[in-house]
């Protein structure tokens, strides 16, 4: 079994690292092959964040010499190759949280028709939503073409949903434009959908670099589109809610110093310019919030209830999945050692806005 790893202090070294697979299964366990997974600058933040938001301990790294290495979690399929759980049989298909390795052992919970849960016990502590696994087979209305998309998307997009719906119940924080720093990120464009489709929200203003600026504008999202050395093209007499995934200390200080008072609130998300920042100090005052996807939907979960909460994200996602055919472009890689190859570009931010990578194992 081979498992991509990479430094914990520096991520941009990487390697991959060979192990005996062959161990019985214990009485409740299942292995799953895992098939194939999407890998995005969304991969990126949370090895930037593994430390304070836990990502490292999903997947422990294997073979002898792992102090120092980590495994980055991604998004995507699996099928059940061995099971000792008498309601998973050899053959299932599963959407969920993966390594990035060609095999994982799971020990399924409250198994649904639907769903289940990995109770391994290194993930017994960890947020709710990361360890819920879909069987997708028994999805009503299920179409595998669709996968590559769901495993690229769904991750950045209820992220996007998350931040719209918490922006609209905080009234916008009073704020009359939405600046959105790294523009072109898919988490971003998602957000500006769901913005762009709403009546009452405030005008959107998206930065992004030189390069992308083309494709930003294109899409129409955006009232206004800016790059990082056109700042003072931002009307600084709104009163204005920022939300950032780029996590560049040197832009935030220059947003926060052009509108004083009118910066209202700054919700962080990304880590897109991971270079730039320091994650453990990623806020400039007391009008900041790191945001974390799985909080909010535990909030929603109990106000809405699962089936309220499905329905809604679902109808959003679905209706935004389908308007990035316009301009998505999938780029398949084969295997680990082909994200070996593509990794050091998606590290670097060097990954067209308008590519998504899939690694087809």
């Amino acid at each position: 079994m081979t498992q991509f790893q990479i430094r914990k202090d520096d991520f941009s070294v990487k390697r991959l690292v060979e192990t005996d697979n062959t161990a019985p299964l214990q009485d409740g366990d299942i292995k799953v092959k895992i098939n194939r997974f999407a890998f995005t600058a969304n991969n990126i933040t949370y090895a930037a964040t593994g430390d304070i938001l836990g990502y490292w301990q999903f997947f422990p790294p294997v073979g002898s010499d792992t102090k120092g290495w980590g495994v980055i979690p991604v998004w995507g399929f699996a099928e059940v190759i061995a099971s000792n759980q008498g309601e998973l049989e050899i053959g299932e298909r599963l959407f969920g949280y993966f390594p990035p390795a060609e095999e994982m052992t799971m020990t399924p919970v409250k198994v649904s028709s639907q769903r289940l849960i990995d109770a391994s016990p290194h993930r017994a502590k960890l947020p709710p939503g990361y360890n819920n696994y879909r069987r997708v087979n028994a999805e009503p209305g299920y179409n595998s073409d669709m996968d590559n998309e769901r495993m690229l998307l769904w991750p950045l997009f209820i992220t996007s949903f998350c931040l719209w719906d918490a922006l609209q119940d905080k009234s916008w924080y009073g704020a009359e434009q939405v600046i959105i720093i790294s523009a072109s990120s898919k988490t971003s464009i998602g957000l500006a959908y769901a913005l762009h489709d709403d009546a009452t929200s405030p005008t959107v203003v998206g930065i992004t670099s030189n390069r992308n600026i083309e494709l930003v504008n294109s899409l129409g999202l955006y009232d206004q589109s800016i790059s990082y050395d056109a700042l003072t093209d931002i009307d600084t007499t709104l009163a204005t809610v920022i939300v950032d995934m780029s996590g560049n200390k040197a832009v935030l200080t220059q947003l926060y110093k052009q509108l004083g008072e009118n910066m209202k609130y700054c919700i962080n998300v990304g880590l897109t310019h991971w270079h730039e920042t320091d994650a453990n100090d990623i806020s400039t005052d007391g009008r900041s919030e790191f945001f974390f996807a799985p909080a909010h939907i535990q909030k929603r979960l109990k106000d809405w209830g699962p089936e309220g909460f499905e329905q809604k994200t679902s109808s959003y996602i679905m209706q935004t999945v389908a308007k990035t055919r316009d301009w998505l472009k999938l780029q398949r890689v084969a295997g680990l050692e082909g994200l070996e190859t593509v990794y050091d570009d998606v590290c670097e931010g060097r990954v067209a806005p308008d590519a998504g990578i899939i690694v087809e194992l």
